[in-house]
């Protein structure tokens, strides 16, 4: 395995925006004297294809520039090799290096952890075919980003809160099953969550109990309710505290599959599908670069 830090980047994060921090962020990722490179993909695919060749050659890290799309992508080629994730945040949200301890709106802080080398070993998942290390939504949050992904306007965070607007006018609550290493729950409920990590949608702390490695998923079921009712309890899961509500389900599995009509899978905010969709852990399949404080 060289030295070599590959930073991966995605050019379109905030709108290009953060793009001027790629220059600070190189330098200082070269202040120690090891060799920077940078990947840049034309389109998803395309990003994916580098990041697999990069880490066929064994560098030192790959180092996702942007936010958890682009760790998602990173993950596609490091998940179960030798070679360790850094993340420098440079998106949206940044729920992935959140929870990892990474400072998530201080990119040249990132880039310092990056470059001192400590790693943690943590769990993935996989999920149609694809790795995720965050959570997989499947509901209501991932109708409201099938909502959001078909609009053009308006930009950043602010499409989505238009979405979630539009959902709630026609969302019914939704007939699940779930399974869960065998077990099996059956029940209407507004969504289901599966988390590998604690947060997603820019700090919605869905599963705030998640720990990335224990071997395990967390499940979470938010039953049937009225819309009223929905619009109190949703706005809880800022703070991690809807998950003392009544309606609330919270339950561990290394497998779970998850199975309903016209539902779209999201994980880690991509899209991989509609259900049904099994979610297996994958122990320790990830390096990832974090905060000697956390380790």
């Amino acid at each position: 395995m060289s030295d070599e830090l590959v930073v991966l980047v995605n050019p379109a994060a905030r709108g290009g925006r953060t793009l001027r921090l790629l220059d600070p962020v190189l330098r200082r990722l070269r202040q120690g004297g090891r060799p920077v490179s940078v990947i840049v993909g034309t389109s998803p695919q395309d990003a994916l294809g580098r990041a697999r060749a990069a880490v066929a050659g064994s560098p030192g890290a790959l180092v996702a520039f942007g936010g958890d799309g682009l760790v998602h992508i990173a993950v596609q080629a490091v998940a179960g090799t030798a070679v360790p994730l850094g993340i420098v945040p440079a998106g949206t949200g940044n729920d992935i290096a959140g929870a990892l301890g990474l400072p998530r709106r201080d990119p040249l802080a990132a880039a310092d952890v990056v470059a001192a080398g400590a790693h943690r070993v943590v769990d993935a998942a996989t999920v149609a075919d694809e790795w995720f290390a965050g959570v997989v939504a499947c509901g209501f949050d991932s109708r409201v980003n099938e909502r959001a992904n078909a609009m053009t306007s308006p930009p950043g965070m602010a499409r989505y809160l238009v979405a979630l607007a539009q959902e709630l006018r026609s969302f019914r609550p939704i007939a699940f099953r779930i399974t869960l290493d065998g077990g099996v729950i059956e029940r209407e409920a507004m969504l289901v969550a599966v988390a590998n990590t604690s947060s997603y949608g820019a700090g919605m702390r869905i599963c705030p109990g998640a720990r990335p490695d224990d071997g395990l998923l967390d499940v979470l079921i938010l039953g049937a309710m009225s819309t009223g009712e929905f619009l109190r309890t949703f706005p809880r899961v800022y703070r991690g505290s809807h998950v003392g509500h009544p309606s609330v389900t919270v339950r561990r599995a290394a497998s779970v599959t998850v199975e309903a009509a016209d539902v779209v899978a999201y994980a880690d905010g991509e899209r991989v599908g509609p259900a049904p969709v099994t979610c297996t852990v994958a122990p320790g399949a990830l390096r990832v670069l974090v905060p000697e404080s956390t380790l």
